[in-house]
């Protein structure tokens, strides 16, 4: 039988909702792919197993499914790694497949897996058209991705892409108004994810925490001290309490990253022979590892070390397996502001508040911000009458201090004993008596069947 250690992956899914965070939409189910790999393993994708409650297994010499479980996660990276449950010994008679080495421009490579339409296994062929970082959608981290001209479809996510027999990649995503470009997790990150799981590591992609301006302007780069023969990206943004902060400072010019030189467009020649994004090198890499950057401030050549930390922008991308954060307060919604409650709106990029969106691509966190508190709805209620337009807005202060996060935000608001005041950052005041809100919360509660009033 052809590729008998390609499974198929049934997962029945649960998401949050983030319109009423305290629940959680219906249960769902989908499909994907996986590969048997050393140690019982089935390595898939994360977005295939993303909120499950439920996992099987289906080997494709036998009908009957096994029960599976989440081994390991890393949601930055797309992988996720899979054991058998019940019944026990299922995978014994698979013989792992093994993993390769980084396919080049025009290799042969067939996607293995279980895509819809069908229930055998489909196999189609194609080459490698292109190696470089691309956007994971699943985790819109830019990581380095292999592009290949073979079809992948729902169903072939999570699944393996063979070259020379064996596993060279892991399909993910495909481009969606196009026809056969397709893309899958190379070998250098799928092996960075699965040693990262042997050693115990964090299963998280690190990040610089900058923000960089390429210096292709001839005029811009002399005014920051870059001498004729030298090239580089320009800091402008260090993002408060992230790897570079208190390391690198605003203008310094980054020239080398891991003793790569970067040129002024921002790229570098990885692995001696592809041109790509300079934060290439970090889709390898551990939270806690140290990394080296060449830098140029006011002109002077320096080296500075930089620990690396996990990436946490001021607003969180999509998160996956954990419910959202809230706060009902006087039948007031509080929030964090994520990429998951802007997926509320229909086409969110164009329909969001327009703050929520500036916050999402230009914000950065600060000492008085390491979160976006958002007032999200208003459950009326005789307390708040007067305050039903001010949902949908940004938290700026309560008593006079700044939401800095939304533990603090709560810590801060549930122990003000007297007058609570709140203001939202267009301005709007909300006042309340702190002990008419501890009457009003059970009966608010109670209506909206709402279980707890915080998680926080």
């Amino acid at each position: 039988m052809a590729y008998p250690e390609v499974v198929r992956v049934f997962a029945t899914t649960q998401e949050p909702d983030y319109d009423s965070p305290w629940q959680t939409k219906s249960p769902s189910s989908s499909t994907g792919s996986g590969v048997v790999i050393a140690g019982n393993a089935i390595l898939t994708g994360a977005h295939v197993v993303a909120d499950a409650t439920f996992l099987q297994v289906q080997k494709p010499s036998m009908p009957d499914k096994a029960i599976a479980r989440v081994r390991a996660v890393c949601h930055d990276s797309d992988l996720a790694l899979l054991e058998v449950v019940e019944p026990h010994g299922f995978l014994d008679d698979v013989t792992p497949a093994e993993i390769g080495d980084m396919p080049r421009l025009r290799d042969e490579v067939a996607v293995v897996g279980y895509p819809v339409g069908g229930e055998e296994i489909s196999i189609t062929e194609g080459v490698v058209s292109r190696i470089e970082v691309q956007r994971y959608s699943h985790s819109q981290r830019h990581l380095l991705a292999v592009t290949v001209d073979a079809a992948i479809n729902a169903g072939n996510s999570g699944g393996p892409v063979f070259g020379a027999g064996k596993v060279v990649g892991i399909a993910f995503q495909k481009l969606t108004g196009v026809d056969n470009i397709g893309e899958m997790v190379p070998p250098p990150i799928i092996r960075a994810f699965l040693e990262g799981v042997a050693a115990g590591k964090r299963p998280e992609i690190p990040a610089l925490g900058i923000l960089t301006q390429n210096l292709e302007n001839a005029f811009l780069r002399r005014q920051l001290g870059v001498h004729e023969g030298a090239s580089g990206i320009a800091v402008v943004q260090i993002d408060h309490g992230g790897s570079s902060y208190g390391v690198l400072e605003a203008r310094d010019v980054i020239t080398h990253v891991d003793g790569l030189p970067i040129a002024n467009n921002g790229t570098v020649t990885w692995s001696g022979k592809h041109r790509t994004r300079y934060d290439v090198v970090l889709g390898t890499r551990f939270v806690g590892d140290v990394m080296r950057l060449g830098i140029l401030r006011g002109g002077q050549p320096m080296e500075v070390e930089v620990t690396l930390k996990p990436w946490r922008p001021l607003v969180p991308r999509s998160r996956y397996d954990q419910a959202p954060r809230y706060m009902v307060y006087g039948g007031l919604v509080f929030q964090t502001l994520t990429r998951d409650f802007l997926g509320t709106w229909d086409k969110w990029w164009n329909k969001a508040p327009k703050e929520f969106l500036n916050y999402y691509y230009l914000g950065s966190r600060s000492p008085d911000r390491e979160e976006v508190v958002i007032l999200t709805q208003i459950l009326a209620d005789e307390i708040n009458i007067g305050y039903a337009h001010l949902y949908n807005e940004a938290i700026a202060t309560v008593n006079g201090a700044p939401a800095r996060n939304l533990a603090e935000f709560v810590a801060r608001l549930t122990s003000i004993q007297g007058l609570v005041e709140i203001t939202t950052t267009s301005g709007g005041l909300i006042m309340f008596d702190s002990e008419e809100v501890a009457r009003a919360t059970p009966r608010i509660l109670e209506r909206y069947r709402i279980p707890r009033d915080r998680t926080v």
